[in-house]
């Protein structure tokens, strides 16, 4: 790996938003390297690739199609993914959803799960509210900010 020096701050300002977010795994991409740090400790760094890139990988900032956003006239909290993944709306195959349109939720439940990588991330409720919308069936991908749920 000689010739891509680890940003000792970058490392410490992604696990420090690992500890803010509950989100337990986060993946930094820049041109052809990348930095994912991991809540269970350990820290993957990559040198340049000669592969294409993987197809669920989070377009730049500055991409010219924005994440899936709330339809328009929804009114309410939208509920965003905070990763690349796919998306499960129940715990385990054949239970029921964790939420369903029209529960009230409260603030930090499980609202649902998205799997990136093999490490299962639960999504909690940003607020108290009723679930209004839900724009996503379990299975699809998402990417990260698009809408998920509105809550009301």
């Amino acid at each position: 790996m000689s010739g891509f020096p680890i940003d000792e701050e970058a490392v410490r300002r992604l696990a420090a938003l690992l500890d803010e977010t509950g989100v337990a795994e986060i993946e930094y991409r820049d041109g052809d390297r990348s930095l994912r740090i991991s809540a269970r400790g350990a820290v993957q760094v990559s040198a340049p690739v000669a592969m294409a890139a993987a197809p669920q990988e989070a377009p730049p900032a500055d991409a010219a199609s924005p994440p899936q956003q709330a339809p328009a006239g929804a009114e309410g909290t939208p509920v965003t993914a905070p990763i690349v993944g796919t998306v499960y709306l129940q715990p385990e195959p054949g239970q029921p959803a964790f939420v369903q349109v029209g529960d009230r939720v409260q603030a930090g439940q499980i609202l649902l799960i998205i799997e990136a990588m093999k490490v299962y991330n639960q999504i909690p409720a940003p607020s108290d509210g009723v679930v209004r919308q839900v724009l996503v069936s379990s299975g699809d991908p998402v990417e990260y900010g698009e809408t998920l749920m509105i809550l009301g």
